[in-house]
């Protein structure tokens, strides 16, 4: 028997004072059940960050053509591709083919380190791509955050993001490994 994902709800309220951007939005990401709470969180993270009432989620893990997070514009055609961990050179290099840009968010430190080391001249090659790296322990601290049914406040501002909910307050600060050139 297969084993199904596992719904989250989420209400977030987005003040994005980097981007004049604010937004109340219910989403509904669901957990695959071999994703780890940590990396959903990382997905939620990713849509705060680039937050826009046609931003979705899309199949994810479950589906190898599309990324993680995506903005598509009125012509079907992509604007926003985001992905999450530590892809290889042909997936960005598709994605930047397909997107106006693209947004990566890595994690795990020692692998991601180890994976920037060997891709770092190879990334810099494509001019639509932002690398964004969140340490192990503000990851560790945005997973507290992940229940079935939540409610959160995030606040951009010159590239901080203040998350809160009825328990926890967490400032993150997410790494600028590339920014599109």
């Amino acid at each position: 028997m297969a084993l199904k994902a596992t719904i989250y709800k989420a209400v977030v309220n987005v003040a994005d004072l980097d981007r004049s951007q604010f937004l109340d939005a219910s989403l509904t990401l669901a957990r695959h059940p071999s994703e780890t709470q940590e990396r959903m969180m990382l997905r939620l993270l990713a849509w705060i960050k680039y937050a826009d009432e046609r931003l979705q989620f899309t199949r994810g893990l479950s589906s190898d053509d599309e990324p993680e997070v995506w903005l598509r514009n009125d012509h079907l055609g992509i604007d926003l591709w985001i992905e999450l961990g530590l892809p290889d050179e042909r997936r960005i290099k598709k994605a930047c083919s397909l997107a106006q840009e693209v947004a990566l968010f890595t994690y795990n430190s020692r692998a991601a380190e180890i994976w920037w080391q060997q891709n770092q001249s190879k990334m810099a090659g494509f001019k639509n791509l932002s690398i964004w790296y969140l340490d192990d322990e503000q990851l560790a601290k945005l997973s507290a955050f992940a229940e079935r049914t939540m409610t959160l406040q995030a606040t951009i501002q010159e590239g901080a993001i203040w998350l809160s909910d009825a328990q926890n307050n967490l400032e993150i600060h997410l790494t600028p490994w590339q920014t599109p050139a």
